[in-house]
Formats: C-alpha cells, structure tokens, sequence
C-alpha cells in the first residue's frame, strides 16, 4: 500500500486548473460520442445494403440496428471493468485507454471490407469492432463525469460535471455535420462506395488530439484524497456496490431509462423514420438532428445550474414528465413533410431531453461514496444500455412495422419518460452534498 500512497501523494503535488480539467473531459468525451454516433448514424443511412444486402430494405435495417444494439450490451461490461480500476487507481488512466480503444475500432470500421467483398467475414468484424466501441464508451462516461465532479465544488457541482455531457451532443454534431457535408457534396452512390469510410477514419485524427488535452490534466483530488486516507483499495467495487448502494443503482438506472430511451428514438430510429416513412430527403434529417444538437449543446449546462439552485429532482421531473406529453405530438411533425414543423419536433425533442441530462452527472454521482464511486455511477448509467438504448431503435422499428403506425412507439417513449421523471420526484435531493462526506 506504500507505493500506493507515495503515488497519490505525488499527484496530489500537481493541480490542474478546474476550466483546464471540463475541457478536456468535454473534447474526450465528444470525440468518443462522435465514433459511437457515427456507426448509429451508417447503421441507419448505409450498414444494411453494405453489410446485409440479402435482406429486403426494412429488414436489412432491422439488422443494422442490431449491431448498433451490441455496443449497449457491452457498455455495462466496460463500466464494470473500467469501474473497477477506476476505484483502485484512479479515473485519468482509465479515460486514456478508452479514448484508445474507440478511435482504434472506430478507425478500422473504416477500413472494413463489405459483404460483397468478403462474404459472412464483413458483418462479423462489424459486431466485434462495435462490441469494442461498447465497452469503451462504457467506461468513459464515468470518469470523464468524475474527473470533473470531482474537482468541482458542491455549490456548482451540477453545472461542472454536466460538460462531460454536453459531449454527447457535441459528438453527434460533429458526426452529423461530416455525414451532411459528404451528402451535400457526394451522390448516393459515390457515398456507399466510399464516402462513409471517410468520418470512421478522421476519428484516427482526433484520437491523437483527445489524447493530447487529456495527458496534462491530474487525477482526481478527491480520488487522491480517499485513496491516501483508506487502508487498501476496495478488491471488489462492483460488488460493494451492489451489497452496499442497491437503491442507488435502481433510482440511476429508473432516471436513465427514459432518457436513454427517447434519445435514441429522437437522434437514431427518427432518420430512418423521416427518409424510409415520410419520404424526406436524407440531408433534411440530418439537419434537423443537427440543429437540435446544437441547441441542447447549450441547453444541457444550463437545466445542470438550475440544479445547482432549486434542485436536481425538480429540474429532471420536468424534463422526464414534458417529454413523456410531448412525444403524442412529436411523431405527427415529422411526419408532416414540413421542414419547419420537422426541425421544431427534433429541436423541442432534444430540449426537454437536454434537461433531463443537464442535471444527471451529479444527480448520479452523489448516490455513491468516492471509493465505489466509479463503479456505482457507471453500473448504474449504464445498467440500462441493454434494455433501453440498446433495444430502443429495434423495438420502435418493430412496433412501426407491426402496426404502420408510429402511436405505440410514442407510447413506448411516453411510459419511459414518466417512470424517469418519477423516479426524479421520489429520489432523495442531493445538491450541495460534498463528495467526500458521502459515506
């Protein structure tokens, strides 16, 4: 234990200014986004003719779908793994071998032969190549959310931890606008024999600058703080926090399950809906879901420090319960053909989910005491990845196929949301603990 501790004295020597430390975990965790959106986007756009020509057209997106779902299934591994010696060694680590694994598996995606070339072997690789972006991304969201929680103060904790958040949208723009860039400027044609290898291997490019920003930045004070006062790192974290915390990982696994779910209704399931259902034009969905992005970019930090003020529960159940009445109207705009009705659904859809996710980092890492933190905000983040954003864009692509119409995939959603914004009002407050008096 005594190299342990002449360790974390070491690197509670070095401090990193807190601006220095949210950005770097924002551009990390957008670059990761950015992969793992780019393949729920080319599933949606390109997979299924590319890796799954022998099925019908909805089929083959069924199927594309389906191996966007494998990379859900994998996050709870990667949270799990990645929590565990997380707990034990710290969250800088950690965060760097995740920016590694995606943009590696992300880059070779892009180098990947087709069906057409290669046989069975192409939708093989596709699956192992996405099981490794799952893991990946499920190990990032928690430390790229405790690096900054963590160097936080209580009093502005929500709005500090929720940059990690604001990458996600920032990774889909970043996806959205390379895929409506080579839509403008390539046929259809051109970008099924070529052009969506080029945005899998730009993330080669931006893995390198990820890392750049990320190597200056110290470990977790608090991290340091409870490794040098404890007598051991915990052996099992997972598993203490299962014995320990089991409300906690049910109450952050009941408020992502809406959320997860609508965002991949909203941001996946919806283009296929909009160019496959209401015939529109491939650039118009992916403009739509980009300036939608955009504004929950902004929208995201700012229901975080109403948090800070008046309350993570008020401001989630808002989220939770607005969206939950709004997705009843949310699918008859899109399938208006109107270009404005059809970026309003989408803009108004990623607000009300924005304030959902605004407050969520801190919301779930106050559940958990900082030597099981880790592994319990990771476990319960991403315990939902299998049954809702994993399966979200299947189930709504079956119920739309089953039925011909889009009335109970919005119940689908609606319920969702609701047990969200439930579970938000019937949580115990945390805004303003200090970490460190979690126990």
């Amino acid at each position: 234990m005594a190299g342990v501790k002449i360790g974390v004295e070491a690197g509670a020597s070095e401090k990193t200014p807190l601006r220095r430390v949210v950005m770097a975990s924002l551009i990390g965790t957008t670059i990761e986004w950015y992969d793992f959106f780019l393949y729920g986007s080319a599933a949606a756009l390109v997979f299924n003719k590319l890796f799954f020509p022998e099925f019908d057209p909805l089929t083959g997106t069924l199927l594309a779908f389906a191996t966007y779902a494998l990379g859900f299934v994998a996050r709870p591994v990667g949270g799990i793994v990645f929590g565990h010696y997380g707990d034990r060694i710290g969250r800088k680590k950690l965060l760097m071998l995740s920016l590694v694994l995606m943009g590696a598996a992300t880059t070779i995606i892009g180098l990947l032969p087709t069906y057409d070339q290669v046989g069975i072997w192409a939708p093989i690789a596709l699956i192992l190549l996405r099981l490794i972006q799952g893991f990946a991304v499920g190990g990032e969201w928690g430390g790229a959310v405790l690096l900054a929680a963590e160097h936080g103060d209580a009093a502005r904790r929500g709005f500090w931890a929720s940059w990690p958040q604001a990458g996600v949208p920032a990774g889909l723009v970043l996806a959205s606008a390379v895929l409506a860039v080579l839509a403008y400027f390539l046929s259809d044609a051109e970008f099924e024999a070529w052009g969506w290898r080029v945005p899998f291997l730009i993330s080669s490019v931006l893995v390198v600058i990820g890392w750049w920003i990320r190597v200056a930045v110290s470990e977790s004070h608090t991290f340091e703080a409870a490794a040098s006062a404890a007598e051991s790192p915990p052996k099992a974290p997972a598993l203490d926090v299962i014995r320990e915390r089991p409300m906690a990982v049910l109450i952050g696994s009941g408020l992502r399950v809406g959320e997860n779910i609508s965002y991949y209704i909203i941001t996946v399931f919806s283009i296929t809906y909009m160019v496959d259902m209401a015939h529109l034009a491939r650039a118009t969905a992916l403009n739509a879901i980009l300036i939608g992005s955009i504004l929950q970019f902004f929208i995201i930090p700012g229901a975080a420090l109403l948090s800070d003020r008046i309350g993570r529960r008020p401001v989630y159940a808002l989220g939770g319960l607005g969206l939950a009445a709004f997705v009843f109207v949310f699918f008859p705009m899109l399938a208006s053909g109107n270009v404005a009705l059809v970026i309003a659904a989408i803009v108004l859809g990623m607000a009300l989910h924005g304030i959902m996710y605004g407050p969520q980092a801190a919301f779930i890492a106050e559940l958990f005491p900082t030597r099981i933190r880790y592994s319990g905000a990771s476990i319960a983040y991403q315990l939902t990845s299998i049954v809702a954003g994993s399966l979200a864009p299947i189930i709504a692509l079956a119920l739309y196929q089953r039925t011909g119409s889009a009335v109970p995939v919005a119940i689908y959603v609606a319920v969702a949301c609701a047990i969200s914004g439930i579970t938000a009002l019937l949580a115990r407050e945390t805004k303003g603990l200090e970490l460190s008096a979690i126990k």
